[in-house]
């Protein structure tokens, strides 16, 4: 319980501010259900993540951060993109995407920092088209999400922000939007499966809500400063992961 707690308290609080939080949380609770089906993990681990993200999304709202007129269609995009996601999932090994990973992964942390993205802001696009460039990118986001999943959000910040032209602050908003409604989506179906410890995740989902609090009131306070080195943090580790996952065919 308490290697758990520790686990998600940290995962929350870098995934309030760049996300990719599952990246810690999800092996953090694989070790703690050492010997039970992987899935007890993935479904407790959702509950946890769910509370913690709920908070950073309601501290973004409230903040102004999350343009609703785009937020609304976003997260249908990406809710229909994570159901086919799914349905890849059973055609595709994710080994041939973990080894895609070690192209993208490099490849987009050397344009993180090269870009002035995070720290500079670009012109803004017209309403129309920042649009039309956030749907596909929630949409196959959204892909990614059901078919693999690990740094879901930390790909739409930097694509919000690099690719449509969103504000940072609007860009994690809409990311903690997509993100949540996910999360709910999916805690749904494990919940309905009977596959979550619900009282460790609802004690790990406290510490969640403790981290996702503090990140979000890093980000709200210090913004791009904070972001972009936890940013490439997220990538060296979620790299490292893919190394040792094809290694040794975990």
């Amino acid at each position: 319980v308490l290697l758990v707690c520790a686990g998600v308290f940290l995962a929350s609080l870098m995934d309030a501010i760049a996300g990719g939080g599952g990246i810690i949380s999800v092996p953090t609770y694989l070790i703690a259900f050492s010997g039970l089906p992987t899935y007890y993990a993935l479904g407790t681990n959702k509950l946890s993540s769910t509370m913690g993200t709920t908070v950073a999304t309601v501290r973004y709202a409230r903040s102004g951060f999350i343009p609703w007129q785009q937020a609304l269609l976003c997260v249908l995009f990406a809710l229909a993109g994570s159901s086919l996601g799914a349905k890849l999932a059973l055609t595709i090994p994710t080994r041939t995407f973990s080894i895609l990973m070690l192209v993208i992964l490099p490849l987009t942390a050397c344009y993180l920092l090269r870009s002035q993205g995070l720290t500079q802001e670009r012109e803004p696009y017209p309403f129309r088209k920042t649009l039309l460039i956030s749907l596909p990118i929630a949409l196959v986001l959204g892909v990614y999400d059901g078919f693999y999943g690990p740094g879901t959000g930390t790909f739409l910040l930097l694509l919000l922000t690099g690719v449509a032209h969103l504000p940072l602050n609007q860009a994690a908003g809409l990311t903690k939007a997509i993100n949540l409604a996910t999360n709910v989506a999916a805690l749904t179906v494990f919940l309905r499966s009977g596959v979550s410890d619900l009282s460790l995740g609802l004690v790990a989902g406290c510490f969640g809500i403790a981290g996702n609090y503090l990140g979000s009131k890093l980000f709200v306070n210090k913004g791009a400063k904070w972001t972009k080195p936890l940013i490439v943090t997220v990538l060296v580790i979620f790299f490292c992961k893919v190394c040792y996952e094809l290694v040794t065919g975990g």
